[in-house]
């Protein structure tokens, strides 16, 4: 029997288009108009350290993308991959919660704790391995080749891509398609993991297109880790750029607003590239081609994966343990294991810091709410077509060069009026989410059962009804899922906080990163532990209010 397509009301979903291309338009119009000065290019050109910070941008940025990928892939092999074990991705996703809780620069702050030459790990093995009484010129942090950047994103992303292949695998008509698939190839000899990298992946990756190009402009063009824990000599472009955006010559600033569109459009050369090579038949071939059922060198690897997946929750737990530690200590001469005294002082001094801290969260609360409301509102409303042309463009938040972003953002401030207030700021944390609560909701909201609305419909239940008893009840983990996300990213914004901000709002993070150069160990230990404080608790709420309810 045909189901009836849902009704949709065109000036509602014409609004809520307005409301989130005005400003995401404006926005991009005030960045393409900063990078128009022909001069701000040719002193871009000339600037000494240009050329070696594009590399160390492209660098860290490829090899960052590329290890994640790698990474999410086998695990997603060892873990979903495998027959009849689609449904047990649930238990993946309730892992990636606190894991996706810890934001970047937290996590940087963390590993910077345990690998500097004063950290942890050096501590646990002088007594014993090294001798030293002081601290090693060792370049553990800040090392010029970007490798702990490069490890500090490695982590990070692979969460964040295995959140997203899982909303789509989580749906269910493509979990039950999946697993058809993989029993198939499974009956033609194909062993599970075989079947995995033949069948599953090659289907999953198209699907990874929009988050795997957010992961790589993140890595491309991050500023807060990069100032954390390297590279420092030189910096990244997007440093350079940051470092240039701040200054007080416009001309300076114009080569800033250059370098950032640099990135751009290096990302999209690497994107371009990327395209063309999945689309190469000889590519395809190697993926999906093959008369043997053996198992190869990807899926002999894949065996790896599971301890992969647990030294990576292990890093995680000792980042977050030492941030822990390090934040009540005091006195702490090297070599010594453990400190002569721990105190309290740092959390003191947080939690005094009630300004900052209701800053962060009413910031968090009303930005995660807000694009929760207006995604509900779009993938309710708005037809189809409608949601697939405009889906480019509100994932331009995500896809763009942060430092790149920030630069229309500001210029969009200053045009409406908005620059130094709340609301302004209010608005760079909604646009910032936005993307996120979509990529979030969408799944669930596609996979949502229609024939539901045809039962309650038959019953004599309106579409507000159906809404309120049935769907909205039923969606009610996605939608809370929907705004831990959005509270973690918001809490996680930098940039957007300092440009539109300008310096007159302080967030956990904002302190994070700043003290994080002031050789305050404890008290920047201490905001760092914040910063993921206050999103896993929201994680941990939106988990409760999702379960299931017994009867």
């Amino acid at each position: 029997m045909q189901l009836p397509h849902p009704p949709h009301s065109h000036p509602a979903a014409l609004a809520l288009l307005a409301a989130a291309l005005l400003p995401l338009a404006w926005s991009l119009w005030g960045a393409v108009a900063a990078g128009l000065d022909a001069g701000a290019w040719v002193a871009l050109a000339q600037a000494p350290h240009t050329g070696a910070a594009l590399a160390a941008s492209v660098w860290t940025g490829l090899a960052a993308t590329l290890l994640a990928t790698a990474a999410t892939a086998g695990i997603l092999a060892a873990t979903v991959g495998q027959l009849h074990s689609v449904a047990h991705s649930n238990r993946l996703t309730r892992l990636l919660s606190p894991l996706l809780a810890v934001p970047h620069a937290a996590f940087a702050i963390g590993l910077v704790t345990l690998l500097a030459p004063s950290g942890w790990l050096l501590r646990i093995v002088s007594p014993w391995a090294t001798g030293l009484s002081a601290p090693p010129p060792w370049p553990t942090t800040q090392d010029p080749w970007g490798l702990g950047l490069i490890v500090v994103l490695v982590c990070k992303e692979i969460p964040f891509l295995l959140w997203a292949a899982l909303a789509h695998l989580q749906r269910p008509d493509v979990a039950r398609r999946l697993q058809q698939e993989l029993r198939l190839a499974h009956t033609l000899g194909y062993s599970a993991r075989a079947a995995w990298w033949r069948v599953g992946w090659p289907q999953l990756l198209p699907r990874l297109a929009a988050p795997l190009l957010a992961v790589l402009a993140y890595s491309l063009a991050v500023v807060d880790v990069a100032l954390i824990i390297g590279p420092g000599s030189p910096p990244t472009l997007a440093v350079l750029a940051w470092q240039w955006l701040q200054d007080a010559d416009s001309a300076k600033n114009a080569q800033g607003a250059a370098a950032a569109w640099l990135l751009a459009a290096t990302l999209a050369l690497c994107a371009a590239l990327a395209w063309s090579l999945h689309r190469a038949p000889l590519w395809r071939q190697r993926w999906t081609g093959g008369a043997q059922p053996t198992v190869g060198t990807a899926a002999r690897a894949t065996r790896r994966m599971p301890w992969l997946l647990a030294a990576l929750v292990l890093a995680y737990g000792a980042v977050m343990l030492a941030l822990l530690l390090g934040s009540v200590v005091g006195g702490w001469p090297f070599p010594q294991l453990l400190p002569d005294s721990w105190t309290w002082a740092a959390w003191r001094n947080v939690l005094q810091s009630t300004t900052t801290l209701w800053t962060t969260v009413w910031l968090a609360l009303a930005s995660s709410v807000a694009a929760l409301l207006w995604t509900v509102a779009w993938l309710e409303w708005a037809p189809g077509r409608w949601q697939r042309l405009a889906r480019p463009l509100l994932m331009l938040p995500l896809v763009l060069p942060a430092v790149l972003w920030v630069v229309g953002l500001h210029r969009l401030s200053l045009t409406w009026g908005l620059d130094t207030t709340a609301t302004g700021l209010w608005l760079a944390h909604t646009l910032a989410t936005l993307p996120y609560v979509l990529i979030a909701l969408q799944g669930p909201y596609q996979g949502f059962d229609p024939r539901l609305r045809q039962v309650a419909a038959s019953l004599g239940h309106g579409r507000w009804h159906f809404l309120l008893r049935v769907k909205w009840p039923l969606l009610r983990s996605a939608l809370a899922a929907s705004v831990a996300i959005g509270f973690a990213v918001s809490v996680a914004q930098y940039l957007p906080t300092l440009y539109v901000g300008a310096g007159r709002f302080a967030t956990v993070t904002t302190e994070a990163v700043n003290l994080a150069a002031s050789g305050q160990r404890s008290l920047t230990a201490a905001y760092a532990w914040l910063q993921w404080l206050l999103p896993v608790l929201v994680f941990a709420l939106a988990a409760r209010l999702g379960r299931a309810r017994k009867f």
